[in-house]
């Protein structure tokens, strides 16, 4: 057995999207190879609903999978081909777009104004990227939670893992995507085929992943008497830990215990060719989708 060592570990970037909801950008509109099939991950976190509140209103998607994990409040969606439905904490929806679809997710906080959830970006191939739009919505209590002799627990929202498997299948990548915490000081290693690319991100705790330093701490906006500065979060969540080849993901936890998401998935390795939420494979069809949102015809029977 290999341990993967560490490519590279970096905090994520607070940025703006939809109609203003502050996030941490895990990765995304970089170089799409280093985590093919996987194109984006966003953290969208935050106590205070005036950042998040504005939410994200009718946008399209074409050629591409969104994976939306809530952990905190909720997030009310809806679409072009009339599906309307609410995710809550622990919950999961996995769209495929496919050929297109219009949505809308809007966050709402819990009874103490928290949000918290992960959006991510995957890839489909060819082959499928005009396929019809579907949605596996997975509640929180269908995702299997497995917890070791340590204490170790893992919830399987896809792939299998420790015998069990995720409830969301049919995807493309045969993605794994698990939510792993470990308790402190506990040293831990889990399996990763070799030929998957695979990526852990930090959001609560600290811990010693292979070949690499402690996940440090990230600046955050904050405003004080009107004005915004800069501080520095010392918890060491909000890291984005990208791996190298090998069989195994080494981790020990800190003082305060870690958790993780890790995600792994086999490449696609085709071309690329991303516009915003449409994400093709040559130039010339994102052209032919923008054409499509201009003249009302990009949403198909």
């Amino acid at each position: 057995m290999s341990i993967r060592p560490v490519r590279r570990a970096t905090p994520g970037q607070r940025t703006l999207e939809g109609a203003g909801v502050h996030l941490s950008r895990a990765f995304g509109f970089g170089d799409p190879t280093e985590l093919d099939p996987f194109l984006m991950l966003d953290d969208f976190r935050n106590d205070e609903p005036w950042m998040y509140e504005k939410g994200f209103p009718w946008h399209p998607h074409r050629g591409i999978e969104t994976i939306t994990y809530v952990l905190a409040g909720e997030v009310d969606h809806g679409d072009s081909l009339g599906n309307v439905g609410t995710l809550g904490a622990g919950d999961v929806q996995w769209m495929t777009a496919g050929r297109g679809i219009l949505h809308q997710e809007m966050p709402r906080g819990d009874a103490k104004g928290r949000m918290h959830g992960f959006q991510l970006w995957a890839n489909l191939p060819s082959s499928q990227k005009m396929i019809a739009p579907r949605y596996q919505d997975v509640k929180s209590g269908e995702i299997p939670e497995v917890i070791d002799d340590d204490g170790t627990k893992v919830r399987v929202i896809t792939g299998d893992f420790w015998g069990k498997r995720g409830p969301v299948d049919g995807i493309a990548a045969d993605p794994r995507y698990l939510d792993i915490s470990v308790p402190p000081n506990v040293a831990k290693r889990f399996k990763v085929e070799v030929d998957r690319h695979a990526f852990a991100y930090v959001f609560a705790g600290k811990g010693d992943f292979a070949y690499a330093s402690k996940p440090f701490g990230v600046l955050v906006e904050k405003e004080i008497a009107g004005e915004e500065v800069q501080i520095r979060d010392m918890s060491g969540d909000r890291t984005l830990v990208v791996f190298d080849r090998g069989d195994e993901v080494s981790v020990k936890a800190g003082p305060e215990g870690v958790r993780f998401l890790l995600v792994s998935g086999a490449p696609i390795k085709e071309p690329v060719a991303w516009h915003g939420p449409i994400v093709m494979n040559t130039r010339a069809e994102i052209m032919q989708a923008v054409r499509e949102l201009q003249n009302g015809t990009f949403i198909r029977a």
